[in-house]
């Protein structure tokens, strides 16, 4: 096994880290505190070709695959962890399963937008009683003529009040449970869809939230994704993809909290001597080092696995998972280290802390990645069937 970048991903990752370090990290604190979204930033990015990653050159991609673009999203999220939201919420979302699911026409119409970040995107799973049971939600679209009507309601929408285009998941064959759902492409524009951002939140302060609400909204029939009854098969395939955005910022998390406590640990005095000097700090180094590194291997695996187009569920659960454990480890212990000054929002700290919690909730919970890791062990259900 070959555990060395090649140059062209070294490449890659200095530039994203170069872009994180000059372009976002000088306005971090301002932009986190004052719950401001960088829509400038994020067309940056889309310019650098940072979204393109993972689609083909006919839609405006640079097929630079998987590690690529798990890397870019861990420099990013290494400055500001909402600035890596974008990631999911155009790329690893809504271009790929567009790329995979779509016909021609809405390929052409979104994709090439989606990667240079004209357009925004977003996917509309989680309702109000609807989380990690996603075949319970109550979102209906029932078939009129040329169009699907769509009522109901989502919760917890990353980039909802910012969005120009999301992926709606919804019921279309009621009691049919997980066989039922079906997968369209939402103009969020469309007459009957309201959003209203979520302001109140732990963390991420950056990246919008909102609740979105459909009132006969009207969708072109050919806007859905495969046909009826494919959305549970596609919403699963969605977020095998999404998972490793995420695993990709819980990454950039937990080494963000690994550069504050070297340097701090440096620097402080205690007792005549710098507190790295002290095994206990020492000890919680250690272990933040040893499980940020052992995460950042089966991420790294998982995205390679993607880029050979081998069945990944099994290893891009146990990706996501650990590096989400990690991330909140590391920011618990870092937290710790800094100890009052951690607390306080004079240091960078008090944000990893916040915005580590939500990698351990987003694209399936930590306890969600675990059943499917347990279950594939156990012979249950085999997670790369």
């Amino acid at each position: 096994m070959n555990f060395e970048l090649t140059e062209e991903l070294q490449d890659i990752k200095k530039l994203a880290r170069d872009f994180a370090v000059k372009e976002i990290q000088p306005t971090v604190d301002f932009d986190d505190k004052a719950h401001r979204f960088r829509r400038d930033l994020v067309k940056k990015m889309g310019d650098l070709g940072f979204f393109g990653c993972v689609v083909p050159e006919k839609y405006g991609g640079n097929e630079m695959g998987f590690l690529a673009i798990t890397l870019i999203a861990e420099e990013i999220a290494r400055v500001h962890s909402s600035m890596r939201l974008p990631f999911n919420m155009n790329a690893l979302g809504p271009a790929r399963t567009i790329l995979k699911f779509g016909s021609e026409e809405l390929k052409q119409k979104y994709i090439p937008g989606l990667v240079s970040a004209d357009l925004l995107g977003a996917f509309a799973i989680t309702e109000a009683d609807t989380g990690s049971d996603v075949a319970s939600m109550k979102t209906r679209a029932v078939l009129d003529g040329d169009h699907y009507v769509v009522n109901g309601s989502k919760m917890w929408i990353s980039n909802a009040p910012v969005a120009d285009m999301a992926l709606l998941y919804a019921i279309t064959e009621p009691g049919k449970g997980a066989k039922g759902m079906s997968a369209f492409v939402l103009d969020c524009k469309l007459p009957g869809v309201t959003v209203e951002a979520i302001t109140e939140k732990l963390g991420t302060w950056s990246a919008p939230v909102g609740a979105m609400t459909f009132e006969n909204v009207r969708l072109p029939k050919e806007n859905l994704l495969g046909k009826e009854g494919d959305g549970f098969k596609i919403c699963m395939s969605q977020l095998d993809d999404t998972r490793m955005g995420c695993a990709a910022g819980a990454l950039g998390v937990a080494q963000a909290c690994i550069d504050a406590v070297l340097q701090y640990s440096n620097e402080r005095q205690q007792f005549g001597q710098p507190i790295g000097k002290f095994q206990m700090i020492q000890d919680m180094i250690a272990q933040m080092i040893v499980e940020t590194e052992g995460a950042r291997m089966l991420v790294y695996r998982a995205a390679t696995l993607k880029d050979k187009d081998v069945p990944n569920t099994l290893e891009t659960s146990m990706g996501k998972y650990s590096a989400a454990e990690a991330a909140n480890k590391c920011a618990d212990y870092a937290m710790k280290i800094y100890g009052s000054y951690g607390y306080s929002e004079e240091y960078p700290v008090a944000r990893f802390y916040r915005d580590a919690k939500s990698y351990q909730i987003v694209e399936g919970t930590s306890n969600i990645q675990k059943i499917i890791i347990s279950n594939d062990a156990l012979g249950y259900r085999k997670a790369n069937r």
